[in-house]
């Protein structure tokens, strides 16, 4: 019998690249931040309007965009999300200054422009899911997630230096129309080689198939007429699911929007230095979701989706709040930072783990079901962003950075009650 293709895994290193762009094209802004807001005449509260507009567009279509890869299909739907990321960039390139209608006018177009290149990016991840559930066998669903949140944390990494050289000789504007055809260069790529079934490519042949499809649960006939969308907003496991991630994307967020300037205002690092350690965090996270994927997929390969899913999920987040906790009590500023690392770290362990789950459960479904738990991951982002000033405003920063050691007890609890072994009803 031959060998099975590898083309699964050249369809994965196509997702990782498109991940990376994502991030550089939705993060550009955050990094140009300064030099627009000088060029514009921005006030601090106007530009955290624009970058709230974002998070908004991302947060409200993550399901929708999942029922738009469902139907769609992702090959159509991944090529054009990546298209719209393009003409966005090009369109944020492009919005006047103050002189052609006000300031008002300015940040209005600002908001809406950045609200839509939310929308665009918000099926990225769920499409992802969805792309692996096709692509991937049963038990194998781990590390492509976990590669692909690799892809973001390097495009993350990438974007801030890069683009700081960039402004420095260019401007922002033009910096925007240069980073605009990374979207279109990944939609032709992903065209041209991405099939939305493994069956239909070919390239791949009939042991890969055969892999790819062996060992498949069957999903439970729905005794309803329930659109498939409806079943997935209702299952017990996808709402269960979406609860931990929650849970478990609130210290991410606590890492993203808060560990510099806690480093600088609080335990008293210089900016250059804290930039350097925040880097470092993001690479101990990409370690993180690397090893996680790998570590699931072994363990559901050896004990099955249910256990294989659960334990990696559960140690990671357990030992993530619990590197928080010291990381928030320790005396010595060195010790806190290498600990908020390890929490970092551990967190992204149950990337793969997380969406192994959502896939799972979510079948043919799985973009949808992907798409509702994104949704509740970054809806996080809300409440980290207003819980966590308020608490150190009250009660001080040791507590504020508590407060994530809660939520990641609290996702580990949830999975005692998640069954990644039954299915979303088809």
């Amino acid at each position: 019998m031959s060998r099975p293709s590898t083309v699964r895994w050249r369809v994965l290193a196509l997702l990782v690249l498109a991940s990376f762009i994502s991030y550089v094209l939705r993060y550009n802004v955050s990094t140009a931040g300064p030099a627009m807001m000088v060029d514009l005449d921005l006030t601090e509260a106007q530009f955290g309007y624009i970058l709230a507009a974002f998070t908004a567009g991302y947060t409200i279509f993550q399901f929708p965009g999942g029922v738009f890869g469902d139907v769609l299909g992702p090959r159509r739907a991944l090529a054009a999300i990546m298209v719209a990321w393009a003409a966005l960039t090009l369109l944020t390139s492009a919005v006047p200054d103050d002189g052609y209608g006000g300031a008002t006018f300015t940040v209005i177009a600002l908001v809406v422009v950045r609200f839509l290149v939310g929308a665009a990016h918000a099926p990225i991840y769920p499409l992802t899911g969805g792309v692996v559930e096709r692509w991937f066998p049963v038990g194998g669903w781990a590390l492509p997630n976990g590669l692909s949140s690799t892809g973001l944390t390097l495009g993350t990494a990438a974007t801030a230096p890069v683009l700081a050289w960039m402004l420095t000789f260019l401007g922002w504007r033009q910096s925007f129309v240069l980073l605009a055809p990374l979207g279109l260069i990944g939609a032709a790529l992903w065209w041209w080689y991405a099939r939305d079934n493994a069956s239909e490519h070919s390239a791949t042949n009939a042991a890969e198939v055969g892999l790819i499809y062996a060992n498949r649960p069957l999903a439970a006939k729905a005794d309803d007429d329930q659109p498939s969308w409806l079943r997935v907003l209702r299952n017990r496991n996808v709402i269960l699911l979406t609860l931990s991630y929650f849970c478990m994307n609130y210290v991410f967020y606590q890492m993203f929007n808060w560990v510099f300037y806690y480093l600088v205002t609080v335990r008293g690092f210089e900016s250059q230095h804290a930039g350097f350690l925040t880097s470092a965090q993001w690479i101990a996270a990409a370690v993180g979701a690397t090893a996680g994927g790998l570590l699931c997929d072994a363990l559901c390969r050896r004990y099955g989706m249910l256990r294989g899913c659960r334990w990696p999920a559960m140690f990671g987040v357990t030992l993530s709040g619990l590197f928080l906790l010291a990381g928030s009590l320790s005396d010595s500023a060195y010790v806190a930072v290498a600990c908020l690392a390890a929490s970092f770290l551990f967190n992204q362990l149950t990337e793969g783990a997380f969406w192994a789950a959502g896939i799972a459960i979510g079948g043919r479904h799985a973009a949808a079901a992907c798409g509702v738990m994104n949704t509740g991951g970054n809806a996080a982002g809300f409440i980290n962003a207003l819980l966590v000033p308020f608490t150190a405003s009250t009660l001080g920063w040791t507590a504020a950075l508590i407060t994530g050691t809660a939520f990641a007890f609290a996702s580990a609890v949830l999975w005692l009650f998640i069954r990644t072994d039954q299915p979303v009803a088809d």
